[in-house]
Order: C-alpha cells, then sequence, then structure tokens
C-alpha cells in the first residue's frame, strides 16, 4: 500500500523525499520504544553491526531505487519486478548460510518470478519508458536479497526483530542525510503540503512492514520467509486497480503473472 501512496504523492514532489521521509517517521516511531524497552546491552550487542551493515543496503538503497523505479515504471510493474528478489536470496542462502530446502521450494520461487514477467512489457497507451529503467526495480531485488541474508546472520544471533529494525532504519537515516549534505543537491529534497500526506501515510505503512519483516525473518528459514515476505506483488496489483485506474491499467497479462505468483506462494507456504 505504501507504493501507492508514493506514487500519489509523485507529482508534487519526488522519490528523493519520500525515502527521507520514511526514514525519519521510522525512526521517530522506532527509536524511543527501543530505548523504552530494551537494556542497553542487548542495544549494544556486537552483533547488531549486522543490522548497521544491512541497513547501509536496506531500506536505503533498496527503497530508494524501488521508488524511483514507482516513478519511472509505475506501481504495477516495478512492485512485481522488485518481486523478484527470493530468486537471488535463496542463492546467496545455499552458499552463504547452507540451507537446503525442499525442492518445491525452489519451484514456487521460480513460479513467483516467471510471473514477474508477464509484468513487464509495454502496454498501450501508458508513458514512455527506458529498457534501462528496469535496471532500478531490479537493482532493488538484487540488494534486498543480499541484506535479508545479512539480517538473518544477525538474527541467528540476537533474535531481536525491533532492535534490528530500529537499527537498520537509523542507519538507513543517517547514511542518506551524509549524502544529501555531500551532493549539495538543494533540490534533493521537495517536502510540501501536498505530498506530505501521501508520503507520511506510506511511511506509517513502511515501518509496520519493517519490523513485521525482521520478525518473519527471525522466525523461519530465509529460504521460506523471502519468497513470502516478496508477495507484495498480489497487492500491488489489487490496489493499483482499485486506486489508480486512471494512471495505469491492469491488463489479462499482468491477471496471469499474478495467478503464477499465487501458484508460486502456495507451493511454498504448503512445503
Amino acid at each position: 500500500m505504501d507504493s501507492i501512496l508514493v506514487r500519489k504523492g509523485t507529482p508534487h514532489s519526488n522519490a528523493t523525499t519520500a525515502a527521507l521521509v520514511s526514514f525519519v517517521v521510522a525512526s521517530i516511531i522506532l527509536c524511543p520504544y527501543v530505548l523504552a524497552n530494551y537494556s542497553l546491552d542487548a542495544i549494544l550487542h556486537p552483533a547488531n553491526l549486522f543490522f548497521v551493515l544491512s541497513g547501509l543496503i536496506q531500506p536505503a538503497l533498496v527503497r530508494i531505487l524501488f521508488y524511483t523505479a514507482i516513478v519511472r515504471l509505475g506501481v504495477s510493474r516495478a512492485g512485481p519486478i522488485r518481486g523478484i528478489s527470493p530468486l537471488f536470496a535463496l542463492a546467496i542462502a545455499f552458499f552463504l548460510l547452507q540451507e537446503r530446502p525442499a525442492l518445491v521450494v525452489y519451484f514456487g520461487a521460480v513460479l513467483t518470478v516467471l510471473g514477474t514477467w508477464f509484468v513487464s512489457y509495454r502496454r498501450a497507451g501508458e508513458a514512455k519508458w527506458k529498457t534501462l529503467d528496469l535496471l532500478f526495480p531490479l537493482g532493488a531485488a538484487m540488494l534486498a536479497a543480499v541484506s535479508q541474508n545479512i539480517r538473518k546472520m544477525g538474527l541467528l544471533i540476537v533474535g531481536e526483530p525491533v532492535i534490528a529494525a530500529t537499527v537498520s532504519t537509523v542507519t538507513s537515516l543517517l547514511l542518506f542525510v551524509v549524502s544529501i549534505a555531500v551532493s549539495r543537491n538543494k533540490n534533493a529534497v521537495q517536502i510540501n503540503r501536498k505530498c506530505l500526506p501521501y508520503y507520511g501515510g506510506a511511511a506509517l505503512i513502511a515501518v509496520c512492514a519493517q519490523v513485521t519483516t525482521f520478525t518473519a525473518l527471525d522466525s523461519v528459514p530465509l529460504s521460506v520467509a523471502s519468497p513470502l515476505l516478496n508477495t507484495t506483488p498480489l497487492f500491488i496489483i489489487a490496489f493499483t486497480a482499485l486506486f489508480l485506474r486512471d494512471v495505469e491499467k491492469i491488463t489479462r497479462l499482468v491477471v496471469v503473472g499474478v495467478a503464477l505468483l499465487v501458484a508460486g506462494i502456495a507451493l511454498i507456504a504448503g512445503r
């Protein structure tokens, strides 16, 4: 749903502003909660460095790439392509974490990936976009897979999803602020009254998603969590049809792609 809100706010601002608002809101919510409910030893545990490293990648780079993809490609295309992340995550987990899921899990992941290609074609009447623009959601997917493996390694040691989400978010915020300051681009951030309701709402949804993502990674193997965490295309297509029908067109091939995604998810969940 945050993707829909970011798309709604785009005419009034840009992807950089959306990402900054998201990081700031998440930090304001998570930091006081963690300070009030966890000991200093838990917050400063050495294993939390895994989440610092993760924060340098996700949500920082991943969210910026994804929001840029939404602006350039539209929600109904960027979302499903971003969903290719499970394939990268499974490959990395196989070698890095020595996870050996059943064959059906890999088959389910392939189906979810296959479904994304049915939405990656040019549709009649849509705004023009360049093939190179596909690198934004693909880059987001690959970096997300790397980040998820790093997060899983940290959670195997400390098992504190809320602290993990907070450390990653604050790291992303600091990195983002520094990068803007170094770039000296005065137009990078464009905060105004028209975009804030959309970007603020997207940020609240994103922080909930961030915490639940870490909780899922802490609860089950990455090879199972990653494909299920990347089922967002299902909801993106549905919400796009409901709220963006005047901006983006949902065709039969898109519906076929969603069906493949559902089949892949069913195989993974019922392993």
